[in-house]
């Protein structure tokens, strides 16, 4: 199945709309949304069931939402200690729901545990061949290494990252970034991003910010995108935001250059490396936008205040006295790839590698890699 448009993920059955699943369908129709992905599975457990009743509230919502004209998934959080037995309820799951797709909720329960993921895998690839299934996990690869990520994608249709900028105010750089390091591991499974629309620890997003994060889905072309989670939209008043959102309308895109295009001598790139050389970190920090986001392999780093403190780092410690020279630069429209040496006294050289995600012409997020 094609998943394009609006989603949203469901939780609990009965904490959404007082559990009247033909109010949530009218709800999910209203707001044009394509999909709901519901809770259907914890570890070897179903969900959304009523144990001493024995009432499963999920094949009513199913009924109600496919009438309607709504794809009906479900997700299922899995960890990893019995994932023959996980793998089993999934399939159980999705067959007596009659689902159309099988969305996996791994986390931190998973890391480390590479051959359950492949055991997991293989048997609900193999029961359900026909069935499109998605990776739910975390948005930034690189910061959770030990998740296997290549042994649940490889037998994925479709790459689902929760990409909740919690505590930040900007979706539109964390969602370029996401997707920039799903790319570096040459994984091709499209992705359809989870945003924010929840509340938690005293922070929630702004309306603004949920329209930013779909409007950015939409121009890196993602075929869909899904929202955690229903009951909490709905309670801190983030529904509306997510319902008045035209996902057909349509609108221009910016059109990147053609590949391996070189910057202009005046571009930003060629700007950064001049103040490299000239060794000032307040010179450097000019150049990104105060809530910029900066990446190294040992961490991530959000602000100015932060970001310079790394500079200073930087040139004292790492690249005493380096000279610095590009060696190569592709240039797009708010992206920017390049390589670099620094020459150190003593003959040693350094090589990096280095990504921008522009924003109004300055450095909202750096990706950025060496070799000492």
């Amino acid at each position: 199945m094609d998943l394009k448009g609006k989603g949203i993920f469901i939780w609990k059955i009965q904490n959404c709309e007082g559990g009247d699943v033909a109010a949530i369908a009218d709800l999910a129709m209203a707001a044009n949304l394509s999909h709901v992905v519901i809770k259907i599975a914890d570890g070897a457990y179903s969900y959304n069931y009523d144990w001493r009743d024995k009432v499963d509230f999920v094949p009513p919502l199913v009924t109600e939402l496919r009438e309607r004209g709504i794809s009906p998934w479900g997700w299922h959080y899995v960890r990893g200690d019995a994932a023959a037995a996980e793998a089993r309820k999934a399939v159980e799951r999705v067959r007596d729901l009659g689902l159309d797709g099988y969305v996996i909720d791994a986390e931190h329960e998973y890391k480390g545990r590479f051959d359950a993921a492949t055991t997991f895998m293989n048997i609900i690839r193999k029961e359900l061949p026909n069935t499109p299934i998605a990776l739910a996990s975390y948005r930034y690869p690189s910061l959770h290494a030990t998740l296997p990520w290549r042994n649940f994608l490889a037998k994925c249709d479709l790459n689902m990252p929760q990409m909740y900028w919690q505590g930040a105010s900007n979706p539109k750089v964390q969602l370029q970034r996401c997707r920039e390091e799903f790319e570096s591991m040459n994984n091709r499974r499209p992705v359809v991003p989870i945003g924010a629309a929840y509340t938690e620890h005293g922070w929630t997003p702004k309306p603004k910010e949920l329209s930013d994060f779909l409007d950015e889905a939409r121009r890196l072309d993602m075929k869909a995108a899904n929202f955690w989670e229903w009951a909490q939209a709905r309670k801190v008043g983030l529904w509306d935001t997510i319902a008045d959102f035209d996902w057909d309308k349509k609108t221009p895109k910016p059109v990147d250059p053609p590949a391996g295009k070189p910057a202009d001598p005046n571009d930003i790139v060629h700007r950064y490396i001049a103040a490299l050389n000239a060794r000032k970190p307040d010179a450097v920090i000019t150049l990104y936008k105060p809530d910029a986001i900066h990446v190294d392999p040992s961490r991530t780093l959000q602000g100015t205040g932060e970001i310079i403190g790394w500079y200073a780092e930087f040139f004292v410690r790492n690249l005493p006295r380096g000279t610095f020279r590009l060696t190569a630069v592709t240039a797009g429209k708010s992206l920017r790839r390049f390589s670099w040496m620094a020459s150190l006294p003593g003959g040693k050289v350094v090589t990096g590698s280095d990504v921008f995600g522009l924003f109004g012409g300055r450095i909202g997020f750096h990706s950025t890699t060496f070799s000492l």
